[in-house]
Formats: C-alpha cells, sequence, structure tokens
C-alpha cells in the first residue's frame, strides 16, 4: 500500500507557495496605468524604428488633423493594450487550471471505457487511475470559479458594455450568459464526480465481496456505459463554454473533439509517469513491461488521432479561407508562430519517431521523455486556444505562466498522491485481475 511521504508532501506545497508567490508578483506588476503603457509603446516604437516626421504634411491644418486623430488613435491601442497586459495573470491562471483539470478528466473518459469494454488488461491500473480521477472535482470547481471571478477579463460576453454594441454576442446570450454557464458548468462537474464517486465504491466494495459475486462489477459497467454517453455530449458542450467562447466570434464544429483528443492523450500520459514512478519505488509489482507498452501504444496513437484533428480543423479553415473562420489561425500563425508550430512538433513529430519502434514502447525512460514533451505540448495547445483571444500579442512565458504551472502541479500532486495512499493498489475483486496480472503482449 502507498504511503505519502513527507518529503512529496512538502515538495507539493513548496510548489504551491512558489507558484502562488509567483502568480501574484505578476498579478501586481500587470495593474499598469494608462500613462504607463503609453510611455512603454513609445519606447518599443522607438526601438524598432517606428514613427514618422509629420512636417512634410502640406498646410498647417492638415497637420493639426493628423495630430489629432494619431493622439486619438493612439489613446485607444494604448488603452486596448493596457487591457491586454491586465488579462494575462488570469489567462495564465486559467490555462493551467484547465490544463491539470482536463488530465483527470481524460483519466476518468479512459477509465470508464475500460469498464465499459470490460477490457482484462488494465484492471492492474485502475487504483491510478481512481486517484487520478480524485482530482476532477476540486479541478473542475476551481475552473469555474477562476472563470467567474475573471469575467470580462477572459470571457469578453461577460462585459455588458460589449454585448451592447456587438450583434454577433447579441444573438448568442440565450446561451452565452454567466447564469447559464454557471448552472451548465455545475451539471457537467457534478455528472462527471457522481459517476467517479460511485465507480470508486463500487470498485472498492468488489474488493470485499465474495469470490462468486460480482454484482458491484456488474453495477459498475452499466454505469460506466451510461456514463460515456454522458461524458461525450457534456464534454462537447464544456469545450464550448470554458474555452471556445472565449473566442465568441469563431467557432468550429470538430473542436469539443479536438479538446477531447488533448485532455485524452494528456489523461493516459499522466497514469504511464505515474505508474512508473510507483513502480520505481518498488510498488505495482504486478505492473509488468506490457502495460507499460500498452499505455504508451495509447499514447502513440491518441498523438496520432489528435493531430489528424488538429489537421482537419486547420486544413478546412483555411482551405475555405472565410474571413470569420480563418482569422483564429491567421492571428494564431502572425502572433504566435514558435508555439502554434511548436506545439505541433512537441505533440505528433517527437512522440511520433520515439514511441513508433515497440521496444521503445517497454522502456520506462523512453515514456517518461516522450511523455513529458506531450504534456508541454498540449499545455501549450491550452495556451493557443485561450491567450490569442485575451491578450493579444502581449503574451510571453514569465512568473505568471510558470507561478500558475507551479501551483497547479503541486495541488495536483497533493490531491492525487493523498487519494492513492488511501486504498490498496490493486483491485483485488476485481473478475479481469487475474488475466490482467498475467497480461502478455
Amino acid at each position: 500500500m502507498y504511503t505519502l511521504s513527507n518529503r512529496l508532501k512538502i515538495f507539493s506545497v513548496a510548489l504551491i507557495i512558489l507558484g502562488a508567490l509567483g502568480w501574484g508578483y505578476s498579478y501586481m506588476s500587470s495593474h499598469k496605468t494608462l500613462d504607463e503603457v503609453k510611455t512603454m509603446l513609445a519606447e518599443e516604437e522607438a526601438s524598432h524604428g517606428g514613427g514618422h516626421d509629420v512636417a512634410s504634411t502640406t498646410g498647417h491644418a492638415a497637420v493639426d488633423a493628423h495630430t489629432d486623430a494619431a493622439e486619438d488613435h493612439g489613446d485607444a491601442h494604448a488603452e486596448h493594450v493596457m487591457h491586454q497586459i491586465h488579462n494575462r495573470p488570469y489567462s495564465a491562471l486559467y490555462v493551467a487550471a484547465f490544463f491539470f483539470f482536463m488530465i483527470a478528466l481524460g483519466v476518468l473518459a479512459f477509465y470508464g471505457i475500460q469498464y465499459a469494454s470490460q477490457a482484462g488488461w488494465s484492471p492492474v491500473l485502475f487504483r491510478v487511475m481512481e486517484g487520478i480521477t480524485y482530482y476532477v472535482l476540486p479541478g473542475g470547481l476551481i475552473v469555474l470559479a477562476i472563470a467567474m471571478w475573471a469575467g470580462d477579463h477572459i470571457f469578453i460576453w461577460m462585459d455588458p458594455e460589449v454585448v451592447a454594441h456587438d450583434k454577433l454576442i447579441q444573438g448568442k446570450v440565450g446561451w452565452l450568459n454567466k447564469s447559464g454557464f454557471l448552472i451548465r458548468g455545475l451539471i457537467f462537474l457534478g455528472g462527471w464526480s457522481a459517476y467517479r464517486y460511485f465507480s470508486r465504491k463500487f470498485s472498492l466494495a468488489q474488493d470485499n465481496a465474495d469470490i462468486n459475486d460480482n454484482s458491484n462489477f456488474k453495477k459498475n459497467f452499466r454505469i460506466s456505459a451510461g456514463f460515456l454517453v454522458f461524458y461525450i455530449y457534456t464534454e462537447s458542450m464544456m469545450s464550448w463554454d470554458w474555452i471556445m467562447s472565449v473566442d465568441p466570434h469563431w467557432f468550429s464544429t470538430l473542436f469539443g473533439w479536438y479538446v477531447f483528443a488533448s485532455m485524452f492523450v494528456s489523461g493516459i500520459t499522466v497514469i504511464a509517469l505515474i505508474t512508473i514512478y510507483l513502480k520505481s519505488k518498488g510498488l505495482l509489482e504486478f505492473v509488468n513491461d506490457s502495460h507499460m507498452h500498452d499505455l504508451a501504444k495509447f499514447m502513440f496513437a491518441i498523438s496520432i488521432f489528435w493531430t489528424y484533428l488538429w489537421f482537419s480543423q486547420f486544413m478546412l479553415i483555411w482551405y475555405a479561407n472565410i474571413p470569420e473562420e480563418v482569422t483564429y489561425f491567421v492571428t494564431r500563425i502572425q502572433d504566435y508562430k514558435l508555439p502554434f508550430f511548436g506545439m505541433l512538433a512537441l505533440n505528433f513529430i517527437f512522440p511520433f519517431l520515439v514511441l513508433m519502434n515497440s521496444d521503445y514502447k517497454r522502456i520506462p525512460w523512453f515514456i517518461v521523455m516522450a511523455g513529458i514533451a506531450i504534456l508541454v505540448g498540449h499545455y501549450v495547445d491550452i495556451y493557443n486556444m485561450i491567450m490569442p483571444a485575451t491578450v493579444g500579442d502581449r503574451w510571453g512565458f514569465g512568473m505568471a505562466e510558470f507561478g500558475a504551472i507551479f501551483f497547479f502541479l503541486g495541488l495536483f500532486m497533493l490531491v492525487v498522491f493523498y487519494a492513492l495512499s488511501k486504498q490498496p493498489l490493486l483491485a483485488k475483486g476485481n473478475p479481469f485481475i487475474k488475466e490482467s496480472e498475467h497480461f502478455h503482449y
């Protein structure tokens, strides 16, 4: 049975404190005044050799008119940049919060699929999956709380003044309103958490049941099948609400599947990394290299699936070249070239090359190396979804981003490893446990 060590507790709490301090500093330093932003823009323009000589304009009236127009435009631009700078700490916090939440939700979907399909290879990993999914409820509530607290710093449709002057958003207020957003979010989290609670309950009850009593396993099978139907609808709606509505002028009919692929491969990757960590501590002796091979195979396969969805969404929109659709990718290619294309390398090229060989899927350090690349790549994927709509070209990776990552990494580790320490790491009552223990690929 796993015991949460003091060293891991201290490390997790240290990450939380360090992250909170870093993010807090970025939040305080982001509250620049309009005059400070004007000065910053003037320095940027000077450093880039910007500006032009208005003295050559013919006629004093023309010079005055040009100067007045330039000042008005300059004030509007400076105010816009000021809002983007203010938005960055909120957005960085939201990106990190959603990233760690989606890992737990991806694992919950994978766990449900294993039960519904009555897979024989995976029951030895069920306790690891149950530990990770413990983060679904607190992580989801935190994401929802940040969204409501940040408001129009992330979601412009939460600003009544913006809505009053935007006919397109006005046509969506039946869906995009704070009350509906909050109610739907609570329904999503309530359904996912209820499945997690009852599935875990039946799984533990099965361990203590008579050897010929599989009633709890059958209950788990039935609720897992029902959960997957609920999940496939609510995950798509959650993707629309929590991510796509950041830019309410744009939509993609493939977006729910795209986000699902990202959370699914991230969740499977974390299952593999935590399993390797526990095995290094002398635990999970019943997990063999064939189990690791299958996890790595899923990491490889879902990375290919994610790439297929990325290409399908990108290529169809880019080729059609409809202005209100293609602007989503134009913004990212122009202002986010490095994270946009770097994400593709991390999420596809690297795992494709590292995990394509079957033998490499059995080598822990190969899996860890590919797993780290996949997780970094999918964090950048979420970053690319949120930041262009909230901070524009004022993006970067600094105290706000790293502070938020450290905070939620520490919280995620603390919650997950606490959950792992509550029960034995083997689901001994599962009717497929012997098949799983002797699994060989």
